[in-house]
């Protein structure tokens, strides 16, 4: 490494922490180096702790701000110029100069007075480094223009994320593989029962409580709310959707895909092709009802059924009837739907993330059942689908906004039918299926959508 020279102030960048451009003051009489940071909040296992926190890059511009993270190497007390003591936890990061690079310690600490964002200490000025203290910015000029372009998107480091995965299962497999997927890519990833957080609703700090705790900020929340609790579940994610947090996918699209009837008008809206369906609430117009939908064999499904359960299959039309006077006589609500014989028990699950079919199987129904469902014994196998079932695919996960889901199409004489869309579609299946890395592409979503970049905030006045 050549020799350098450094007056009392420089340019650097900390590229590791995506900030490419700040004013550094050269101080020899402090052994650390320190960074000028905010809303410093530490996270992850005791083993391994991180630190998060916000930097604005450039004095009195609050309305920039940078997200950061980093391991935390060591906490140490640090007694500032006026005599005052801190403790401040350290992090590594590597230093870059007019060329060069090399690591160096890094202590966070809040001082929004400063104006120089960055102060170089002795352990950061190693042998190569003359000082010249009456000059200045002797190394190559940056510019702080870098944070007002796409540049600094582009130039983003990996940052490890805290990630809450909203389930009441946390031993099945989806879940499982979302918190090792997450964790073997450096992310904190935990798994939180939706129905033990309770909330605190206000305009000003709207927050989540769970087990007599509020609940950190996290980068992203993953929801996986089982039917019995979707109500309550909707009403946690939008908390979060209310507090600012990305969520994969928002309280509406799950909310209308889980009410079949209304995910039906849904995709008649859209003109996206479904079997013909019907619905009635008066027991006085079964006849109409089915005379809607066609002839027999018709279908006769609950409005809250999963996987499966509560769909039947009437072949003749004495059958149809019985099946919805014994639905009625239990007060449940149902739609009448066409049989897609050509089908022959077998659907397509396609599975949708980030507008994106990523993966795709076929399912085959049990000997004797025309429901595909894996969990009732179906069978599935990888299959190439067509442009038309992609775009279909496609439309529909968009019309309900959703970031991850399952759309289950049948193969019909008239073009691709979408039989249902599953806000929470399960991994193993598909995984297995089509040996793809499915949960690995959703963090690779999550981690385009909430990598650190520039936040520009409205000014006051």
């Amino acid at each position: 490494m050549d020799k350098l020279t450094f007056g009392w102030e420089e340019w650097i960048s900390l590229p590791e922490l995506g900030l490419p451009a700040l004013k550094a003051k050269v101080d020899t009489g402090a052994r650390t180096s320190a960074l000028h940071a905010s809303d410093i909040e530490v996270f992850g296992s005791s083993a391994k702790p991180k630190v998060r926190f916000l930097v604005h890059p450039i004095a009195g511009r609050e309305d920039i701000t940078i997200a950061c993270s980093a391991p935390i190497i060591d906490r140490r007390e640090v007694t500032s110029s006026n005599g005052e003591a801190e403790l401040r936890y350290v992090i590594s990061s590597a230093l870059d100069v007019g060329g060069h690079s090399w690591p160096i310690d890094v202590t966070l600490t809040n001082r929004a007075g400063m104006t120089s964002r960055m102060l170089l200490g002795r352990q950061a000025l190693n042998d190569h480094i003359s000082i010249s203290p009456t000059e200045k910015r002797l190394q190559p000029e940056l510019s702080y223009d870098v944070y007002h372009t796409p540049v600094v998107r582009r130039r983003a480091p990996e940052r490890a994320l805290r990630i809450a995965v909203l389930s009441r299962e946390a031993h099945n497999y989806s879940t499982k593989r979302l918190v090792e997927v997450g964790e073997a890519r450096g992310h904190t990833v935990e798994v939180i029962d939706t129905t033990r957080c309770y909330m605190a609703i206000n305009s000003m700090a709207p927050e989540v409580h769970y087990d007599g705790k509020r609940l950190p900020r996290y980068d992203a929340v993953i929801p996986r709310i089982g039917a019995s609790v979707t109500p309550y579940g909707c009403a946690v994610i939008r908390q979060f959707e209310t507090i600012g947090t990305y969520c994969v996918n928002g309280s509406a699209g799950i909310t209308a895909s889980r009410d079949k009837l209304h995910a039906h008008q849904v995709l008649a809206s859209k003109k996206i092709g479904m079997p013909t369906t019907a619905f009635a609430a008066s027991p006085k117009d079964t006849s109409n009802l089915m005379a809607l939908v066609g002839t027999a064999p018709l279908i006769v499904k609950l409005l809250e059924s999963t996987q499966g359960k509560g769909v039947v299959l009437a072949e003749t039309k004495k059958a149809a009837e019985s099946v919805i006077d014994a639905f009625r006589g239990l007060k449940a609500n149902f739609l009448v739907q066409d049989f897609v014989k050509e089908a022959a028990g077998e659907d397509i699950r396609c599975l949708v993330i980030a507008n994106k079919v990523v993966a795709a199987m076929k399912r085959t129904g049990a000997e004797g059942d025309f429901r595909s469902n894996l969990h009732r014994g179906g069978s599935a196998q990888v299959v190439r689908i067509t442009k038309a079932e992609r775009d279909t695919a496609l439309r529909a996960a968009r019309a309900f906004g959703l970031g991850k889901a399952g759309v289950d199409l049948l193969r019909s004489s008239d073009g691709p039918k979408v039989l249902e869309v599953n806000s929470s579609p399960g991994f193993e299946g598909i995984e297995k299926a089509t040996g793809k890395d499915i949960v690995g592409k959703l963090y690779d979503e999550i981690e385009a959508r909430v990598k650190p970049q520039p936040v520009r905030r409205r000014r006051a006045g």
